[in-house]
């Protein structure tokens, strides 16, 4: 039985935490690897098996759609099973669509190994958060969501380098074994460090009442939850105007600031990197008993500002990039006042025992944004409305922030 974070001298504590902290946030890097593993070998999937766009296309979309379903069950599995035992099969079903594309005869294959690869995925929000908030210190939670979103962004920006240079050289095939390696080395760290991510399934609270078991909290009750609908609803229009960034961003740049070609490939990047910065500082303003959804609203109400200033401002050429850092930074700032928010509703309404089950939950909204985004978005792009996407981004913004504020109403209630 392993010691909660709490029992431990401040030394020991603090070496634990930041232990913990170093593999959870390695793993979700490697999640967002995973990601990208398909994508950029796009143009070689076109020219082996003569595809199209709309047909490379949903191998994406069945990424997320089957990452979207599956968290709800992970999340049953984590809290019955322990978020450990659960993070390895992950890993494993990751590592190995890898080999699948490595593998694949044709097409199917391909959209077989985009299958395995979302069921893979599907486990690390809830496995992820459910060690977070069982295993790390509540003076360090902050610091431990700041990590977990900083590592991810990472795991995007390794993929497509690691994907290319590799399929460039040695072809798409080895490519997929590349990422399997990628999965396989995840793996065995995890393991080798496994008595780090276990905690006592037994030791939840339930309705104020300590000692009771996970189950006494059942699946349907935490449907009925509106807190669990308020907080699916607020990771659904978080995520749903970043997905017009990460499908469209270089053709949506240049189409509506005439950028040049690589300044606009490179814009989704430097997104990226300010919301990094911005997650770094919101580890250091999202404390335990906060009012964790005002930090919501300032930081994606700044991010709407800017979103509706390239949507409506005829902005230099120049100032492009920095404001799409800026549009990042902001972002970035609430996210780990948003993960302390649902945090904090679910020990109030459900206990911690329903953690797992409550990430799978309200974490599968981010999946189906990202699936949703692309359909939406590319509609208006195809429509030559780049504006209207830019707006958009806005407006799912605001729709954010009124989702956050619901959650922290019914957990107080």
């Amino acid at each position: 039985m392993s010691a909660t974070a709490s029992s431990l001298p401040h030394a020991a504590t603090l070496k634990s935490d930041a232990t913990i902290i170093s593999l959870v946030g390695f793993a979700h890097g490697t999640s967002h690897f995973f990601h990208l593993m398909i994508p950029p070998l796009f143009p070689f999937f076109m020219a082996e098996f003569a595809l199209g766009y709309a047909s490379v296309g949903t191998l994406m979309t069945i990424f997320f759609v089957v990452s979207s379903i599956g968290q709800a069950i992970a999340g049953v599995w984590v809290d019955r099973y322990g978020a450990d035992r659960v993070l390895f099969v992950g890993i494993g079903l990751l590592s190995l669509s890898g080999v699948l594309v490595f593998v694949a005869p044709n097409f199917h294959g391909l959209m077989f190994a985009a299958f395995v690869a979302g069921c893979g995925n599907s486990i690390f929000h809830p496995a992820d958060f459910a060690l977070i908030n069982r295993r790390i210190s509540a003076p360090r939670l902050g610091h431990a969501f700041s990590v977990h979103g900083i590592s991810g962004n990472i795991g995007w920006a390794c993929a497509p380098i690691l994907m290319l240079a590799t399929a460039s050289t040695f072809g798409w095939r080895a490519a997929g074994l590349a990422a399997a390696a990628v999965g396989l080395a995840s793996l065995s760290l995890l393991i080798w460090k496994r008595p780090l991510l276990q905690y006592e399934l037994q030791t939840a609270s339930v309705g104020g009442v300590t000692g009771a078991l996970p189950a006494k909290v059942s699946f349907a009750e935490i449907l009925a939850q509106p807190m669990v609908w308020a907080a699916f609803g607020f990771f659904f229009f978080a995520t749903f105007g970043f997905g017009a960034l990460q499908n469209f961003a270089p053709s949506l740049l240049r189409e509506l600031f005439d950028l040049s070609l690589g300044a606009a490939t490179s814009a989704l990047s430097i997104y990226l990197i300010g919301s990094g910065c911005g997650l770094l500082v919101g580890g250091f303003l999202a404390k335990p008993g906060n009012a964790h959804e005002g930090y919501v609203a300032a930081a994606f109400g700044a991010g709407a500002a800017i979103a509706l200033c390239l949507a409506l401002l005829p902005l230099p050429v120049w100032v492009v990039l920095p404001v799409m850092a800026a549009m990042g930074f902001a972002v970035g700032i609430a996210g780990p006042s948003r993960d302390l928010l649902v945090r904090t509703a679910t020990k109030a309404r459900l206990g911690e025992g329903a953690f797992g089950r409550v990430y799978g939950m309200v974490y599968s909204g981010l999946d189906v944004g990202l699936a949703v985004a692309p359909i939406a978005f590319g509609l208006l792009l195809d429509a030559h409305q780049p504006r209207w996407v830019f707006a958009g981004i806005s407006l799912s913004l605001i729709c954010a922030i009124v989702a956050a504020w619901s959650v922290a109403r019914t957990s107080r209630n």
